[in-house]
């Protein structure tokens, strides 16, 4: 190589060298940001869940300890008091609460407190319908028969997380009511619903054997005609 040609290969050396400071000057910074947002992004991330971890403990000991509490009644009042936090929180309290009214004998403040839980919009649905559910349970000596009705067959209709159970409601009512033909109708359905659980399946059978009816267990998975025995 010449003389010129390395003088050459220097000054371009020398030209791309400072292209490269004033590009560094210039744009330098969006790098250094860059940077700077993924560390700041994975400190945030890490002390969220930190947060997260703390107020899960922190709910945890308190539930706990309210539930230490030698009497129903000052446990329901105990949980009452705990702050959530979070929505699902509030929901997993408050149904904690009622199950403690309930064993207290304040069944009125228990179906109040489950019917909060119902109508919360801010919380999942399986936590609404099952609070729902329970309450309607509880008013089977303080609300009109045909309104429970009415609510139950709302929850019986596909697509509720609870049907099956609200279905074995209605039939509960019908046996009250003393209409077995009907009761026998709702269990031999929920009998061979496909969607039906293990326990609830033989509930509906031994049910309707001790209603005096005869189970149909043609097509039903698991079943046959000795079960019943």
């Amino acid at each position: 190589m010449s003389d010129t040609d390395s003088f050459i290969e220097e000054v371009n050396e020398e030209v791309r060298r400072d292209r490269l400071y004033g590009y560094l000057r210039r744009y330098g910074w969006i790098a250094l940001l860059i940077v700077v947002l993924i560390v700041g992004g994975a400190a945030w991330s890490e002390y969220s869940k930190s947060q997260e971890r703390a107020q899960a403990e922190a709910l945890g000991d308190a539930m706990l300890s309210a539930l230490s509490e030698n009497e129903n009644a000052d446990r329901a009042t105990a949980l009452a008091a705990i702050e959530p936090g979070s929505p699902s929180s509030a929901a997993v309290l408050r149904m904690l609460t009622a199950a403690e009214q309930v064993e207290a004998g304040d069944t009125a403040a228990a179906i109040e407190t489950l019917n909060t839980v119902a109508v919360d919009g801010a919380l999942p649905e399986i936590y609404r319908q099952i609070a729902g559910f329970k309450s309607v349970t509880l008013q089977a000596d303080t609300t009109p028969v045909e309104e429970r009705r009415q609510t139950l067959e709302a929850m019986a209709t596909p697509g509720h997380v609870l049907r099956m159970l609200a279905s074995e409601q209605l039939a509960l009512i019908n046996i009250a009511e003393g209409d077995a033909e009907a009761a026998i109708i709702r269990y031999q359905a929920i009998l061979a619903d496909a969607e039906v659980s293990s326990d609830l399946q033989q509930r509906a059978l031994q049910v309707i054997v001790a209603l005096g009816g005869d189970p149909d267990l043609d097509g039903i998975p698991g079943l046959d005609s000795g079960a019943s025995q």
